[in-house]
């Protein structure tokens, strides 16, 4: 401890708020959200075993003992010919199969021999493998890689970091709702693991940032960039994001009104929240929505009818304002208004729900294309690493994010274009 009470790391600006039991952060044990869309690759492997001589004279010999080796068809006949496969490609294999399924039976026994035969330098291989094959674009083959060197070590920051990226990548390039709301949980729940984890990487608090954004969360999104500043020494990103602050200035204080109202602070609320009525946010439903539940709850109803009103004018089908309005007309016993609003309910929530069955069954239909299906090649999301330290890595500013973050602002300014950069070292 130092003089001040602190200890060296809390010295350094390190700390760690959230340390999560290893169940919900070692890929092993955690819930596979995306592992459904690999497992179609386990079918190009057959499984066999090692025979005595060759665990005799390996150095991984016991750890072998009873162990089914992944072997893919075309080398099953040079295996039973006599010719021998090479250990190289059968840890290849296994990586596959590891990173298709975490939860295989025998996960853990291919982590046992691997790191027994090649300690750490498996793994950094193995990430190698998942960022040149992200680099051809082919990011099935990349996640699988990336999948596999959390295997051998849950916490590893690059096979985190990369994994996160690959994710991200993935749902990007995709229109399949299931598809895109598993790996976009996936991200953003690993960007928060590698913060959590490796809390002085700044790179990690960079794309949870836009990941936050994109999910309309602007206080999480400022933490997170704020966090990047502080260990970020990237001049261009940290000036890119110094300007993303700047931008999420005005939502970020709508964000804290409509808070206050959830919080049933409805005063400080609407202190809050009337300022934007003559602002560029007038025409934002959720501003309006939020301050008629605060009118409604301090007493002020006729306000409070005509924010809801402003409400739907904005987003006409927003059930939660319709329940609102109908709530007042049943309280005061208007029956125009009450059969009025109870039929647009009950026509919108049968539109959603017709909607819901129609994209269930175009999203399974979709869903199990994905499943069968080879991965098409697609324009990987790349990133490019500092040879010299991990946390001063370079990245591309995100395009789809910055448009969310013009979007949700207002903000005029011309969406920038999505610069790819080469995944590197």
């Amino acid at each position: 401890m130092s003089k001040e009470g602190k200890s060296i790391a809390q010295s350094m600006g390190i700390t760690r708020t959230v340390i999560r039991p290893r169940e919900e952060s070692d890929i092993q044990m955690r819930e596979d959200r995306i592992g459904k869309y690999f497992r179609k690759y386990l079918n190009k492997f057959v499984f066999v075993e090692f025979s005595e001589e060759f665990m005799n004279e390996s150095k991984a010999g016991d750890l072998m003992r009873g162990v089914p080796i992944p072997l893919r068809k075309k080398e099953v006949k040079e295996f039973a010919g006599g010719k021998g496969v090479p250990m190289l490609v059968i840890a290849e294999n296994m990586a596959w199969v590891m990173g298709c399924d975490p939860h295989f039976k025998y996960v853990k026994d291919y982590v046992a021999i691997l790191l027994k035969l090649y300690n750490h330098k498996l793994y950094e291989g193995m990430l190698k493998e998942g960022r040149d094959a992200a680099e051809r674009g082919e990011m099935d083959y990349a996640c699988i890689h990336f999948r596999a060197t959390l295997c051998m070590k849950f916490d590893y920051l690059h096979g985190m970091y990369s994994y996160a990226r690959a994710c991200r990548a993935m749902y990007l390039n995709s229109s399949n709702e299931e598809y895109v709301g598993r790996f976009k949980a996936e991200a953003l729940d690993w960007f928060e693991l590698l913060t959590e984890t490796h809390p002085r990487f700044a790179q990690g608090f960079y794309y949870l940032g836009y990941a936050y954004l994109n999910m309309g969360l602007y206080a999480k999104a400022d933490i997170s960039w704020r966090s990047f500043l502080k260990f970020s020494k990237n001049g261009k990103d940290k000036k890119e994001i110094r300007q993303r602050l700047k931008q999420i200035e005005e939502p970020l204080r709508i964000e804290a009104g409509c808070n206050e109202v959830m919080a049933g602070r409805y005063e400080n609320g609407l202190d809050m929240l009337e300022p934007f009525l003559s602002s560029r946010f007038n025409d934002w439903w959720p501003l309006h929505y939020y301050l008629g539940v605060a009118y409604e709850m301090t007493g002020m109803r006729p306000e409070a009818v005509n924010s809801f009103k402003r409400a739907l004018q904005i987003n006409g089908s927003h059930l939660e304002t319709m329940k609102e309005l109908l709530a007042i007309y049943e309280d005061e016993g208007d029956k125009a208004n009450i059969k009025k609003y109870s039929e647009k309910i009950k026509m919108i929530e049968a539109a959603i729900e017709e909607d819901r069955e129609n994209n269930m069954l175009e999203t399974k239909r979709e869903d199990e294309k994905l499943q069968k299906e080879e991965p098409a090649r697609m324009e990987p999301e790349i990133i490019e690493v500092d040879d010299e330290k991990a946390d001063e890595e370079e990245t591309a500013g995100d395009d789809k994010a910055a448009k969310a973050a013009s979007n949700k602002t207002k903000n005029e300014a011309a969406d920038k274009k999505r610069r790819v950069k080469r995944l590197g070292e």
